[in-house]
């Protein structure tokens, strides 16, 4: 009877333990997640980002950027960040207000670091083994907001070089998985090469490799509409190489013009809209002198939106059309009357 009793005591805690261990997921089940080629949230909501970019590190006393922003209907803020090692650092403490910024205005916030952009061509950029150095150092003040935060290793990480391109996918699986040994959980964003418009292909025909390289499934991979997007027809196959497999894709940045030709941006916003995918327009305020035609508004004033901004915010498939609330804010769709 005792060796019977022993022997069942023992099956039952087998089972339980079998129960609980099955119970506990291998890593936080907070915040955003990828599940089918979609971005939800962690009850499984759709998110569709519909945001633009703001270049806080250059700008760090535009301290009313993200209110005016979410107050024109964006979901999203793109936020550039230093490593410090092109430009000064953005530390703990900065970011960490830079995310309590965005809850406040209820923007999804990504960050990302600038310093790696054009790697293998700027001979200045770091590379994304220093951008993993940096989120280390101010991984503090990101720790816990997995459902406000997503994390864009790198802006840009390769630039045109074709012989350093060829590490694209093997330096982009290394920095996620350097990532999530640290303890990040958050969704990880990566960026194309060819300055993030792949038109080599490399990002469209790796992506699958590098999305089974985080133990976690939780990558979003990024394209950057410029002049190689020209065509709606390059267009559409871009986008829905992607969606066709299932694998997840933001426009990460576009414009509705740029020195390398002239983007499709009507084309870009409609199938994008159409798709479900998620956009980012570069940028709110701030460009260098021969780019300021991207400038949305003029001198970090929300109310002189220049040609650019009246066309993202509110033409058709823009953002105050078509942009809704992260759930994690309400999910509220945006309504114009309410900006004062």
């Amino acid at each position: 009877m005792k060796q019977r009793l022993t022997l069942a005591l023992a099956t039952a805690l087998a089972l339980v333990a079998a129960l609980f261990a099955h119970s506990i997921p291998a890593h936080a089940e907070t915040g955003f997640r990828v599940s089918d080629g979609r971005l939800v949230d962690a009850a499984g909501n759709d998110f569709v980002i519909r945001g633009v970019s703001h270049p806080h590190t250059w700008f760090t006393h535009e301290t009313g950027a993200l209110a005016d922003i979410g107050s024109l209907g964006a979901n999203t803020v793109r936020v550039v960040l230093s490593s410090g090692d092109r430009w000064q650092e953005n530390d703990a403490d900065d970011v960490a207000a830079i995310v309590a910024d965005c809850k406040e205005n209820r923007l999804i916030c990504m960050l990302e670091v600038h310093d790696t952009t054009g790697y293998g061509e700027e001979p200045e950029a770091a590379t994304l083994d220093q951008a993993v150095d940096y989120w280390l150092r101010i991984q503090d003040a990101v720790a816990g907001e997995e459902d406000h935060v997503l994390v864009n290793i790198g802006n840009e990480p390769f630039g045109n070089d074709e012989a350093t391109n060829t590490s694209w996918a093997s330096a982009t699986s290394e920095a996620i998985q350097r990532l999530r040994a640290a303890g990040f959980d958050h969704t990880l964003v990566v960026d194309a090469p060819n300055w993030g418009q792949d038109w080599t292909h490399t990002m469209r025909d790796g992506a699958q490799g590098v999305f089974d390289a985080d133990p976690h499934a939780n990558t979003v991979f990024s394209i950057h509409m410029y002049g190689v997007y020209e065509q709606e027809s390059v267009i559409v196959d871009y986008l829905e190489y992607f969606t066709d497999r299932g694998l997840p894709l933001v426009v990460g940045e576009f414009g509705f013009d740029h020195s390398d030709g002239d983007p499709d941006e009507d084309a870009i916003m409609r199938h994008a809209e159409r798709l479900g995918l998620g956009y980012i327009g570069w940028s709110w305020s701030g460009n260098s002198d021969e780019v300021a035609y991207l400038d949305m508004v003029e001198d970090f004033d929300a109310d002189s939106l220049t040609p650019w901004g009246e066309r993202i915010f509110h033409g058709p498939d823009g953002i105050a059309q078509t942009s809704v609330r992260a759930p994690v804010y309400g999910a509220e769709r945006f309504d114009p009357r309410a900006r004062t």
